[in-house]
């Protein structure tokens, strides 16, 4: 099996990471956090734009997310 590369390995953390900060700004439980993420793809986008998310600040990155999701009929 390959090793991680870098870029993938830093993009696992900083996703790792934002989902959790994601339910406790939106005040959801972390595994009601990423399955509405993934509803309403906050995670595709995650994905695509990880690199530009993760050198703004936390609220905005957070802002951004939620943006997302609710363009896409999320409610909360």
């Amino acid at each position: 099996m390959a090793a991680l590369s870098k870029q993938m390995s830093d993009k696992i953390s900083f996703i790792s990471f934002i989902i959790p900060e994601f339910a406790q700004a939106y005040k959801m439980k972390i595994q009601d956090a990423f399955f509405y993420l993934k509803k309403y793809g906050g995670l595709d986008f995650l994905s695509k734009h990880w690199w530009g998310l993760h050198t703004d600040n936390l609220p905005y990155t957070l802002n951004s997310i939620y943006q997302v999701c609710h363009k896409n009929g999320g409610l909360r």
